[in-house]
Parts: structure tokens; sequence; C-alpha cells
């Protein structure tokens, strides 16, 4: 279960596709985590194409596993952002919790290398 433990502002999480349908089915169970255990997380779903732009604002940009091979080209792109490809598994399971799971512990492990 996600805890609320080194957040304390709202973090965006921000998840890039090729298709879009899989994904979209993910984020609404991602939020419906997030909202049932108090995360204090913005999720959105994206096209690859909006990567450079739109990852600009987000605290964590994960990448569907259908554009993995993409993850050296969008970290260099954003270098300053935490950019992971979403556990294959947890993906075609469309399992909500797991990703969130993992989201915040990846937004967790940024923070405390940042500070």
């Amino acid at each position: 279960m996600p805890t609320q433990e080194g957040f304390m502002q709202k973090k965006y999480i921000y998840l890039f596709c090729s298709a879009g349908m899989s994904t979209s089915l993910l984020v609404t169970k991602m939020r419906a985590q997030a909202e049932k255990y108090d995360v204090p997380v913005v999720i959105e779903a994206f096209p690859e194409t909006l990567a450079e732009q739109k990852g600009q604002e987000a605290d964590l940009i994960l990448l569907g596993p259908q554009i993995g091979w993409m993850l050296s080209d969008i970290q260099k792109l954003l270098p300053n952002k935490p950019v992971e490809v979403i556990d294959s598994l947890l993906y075609g399971k469309v399992d909500g919790l797991g990703v969130l799971k993992a989201a915040v512990a990846s937004i967790k492990k940024a923070v405390a290398t940042t500070n």
C-alpha cells in the first residue's frame, strides 16, 4: 500500500505510450488507487510525441512497455527528470496499484538523490 511519507505536495506522474487504450485504462486504475489511499498525485497519459513538451511538467515519466526502446532518447530530452519503463507484467495486468507503488518508490528515490 502506497504511503504519503515524503509526499508533502502533489506530484505529477505522466505516462507516455503509442496506442493509448491500455494506458488510459491503467491511468484510470492508478487514479482510483491514489484516491483510495490518499496519495497526492496527478496522473495523466499522453502520446509519446508529446514527451519533450509535457515531460517538463512531470515529477516522474513512465513509458509504456511498447515504447520502452525510447527510454534513452527521452532521458536525453529530459535529463533532469526520472524516466522509467512500466513493468510489462504490471502493465499487461493493468495493475493500477502495482504501478502506483512503483511510481511512488521512484519519486521518493528521485527526491532522496536530489536532496
